[in-house]
């Protein structure tokens, strides 16, 4: 199973990036092969539709599963088209995260915010 998240920086201690659409790095990790990938966000920069470039970028690289602190409900409609899931990170690393998903500890993400819209929401 593949495993966007989020993330600030490019290792596995990384903090995952408070925001979905305009987070520097995913990182993409395989729970079967346990290898891992950073794929830089070329939404980040983007004057507006962030959310929805990024969460094409998630779907383009055929993910299973976004953990993520929040997302907009446009990045949150692709996503969920796609058929992968969303669910809540925690304060904890990037890698920690991962891990807690793995042990069934992750709750689903189920507040979907509005959206920032050309307001840079970190």
């Amino acid at each position: 199973m593949k495993v966007a998240i989020p993330v600030d920086g490019q290792d596995m201690n990384t903090t995952v990036c408070i925001s979905f659409g305009r987070a520097p790095f995913f990182m993409i990790y395989d729970t079967d092969s346990k290898e891992h990938d950073f794929i830089n966000n070329s939404a980040a920069e983007s004057q507006g539709g962030a959310g929805i470039k990024a969460a094409q970028a998630i779907v383009d690289n055929k993910v299973d599963v976004l953990l993520t602190p929040r997302c907009g409900e446009n990045a949150a409609g692709v996503i969920k088209t796609a058929g992968i899931k969303l669910y809540k990170t925690g304060p904890q690393s990037a890698m920690d995260n991962i891990n807690l998903f793995i042990a069934g500890d992750l709750p689903p993400l189920s507040e979907i915010h509005a959206g920032f819209h050309n307001r840079r929401g970190r």
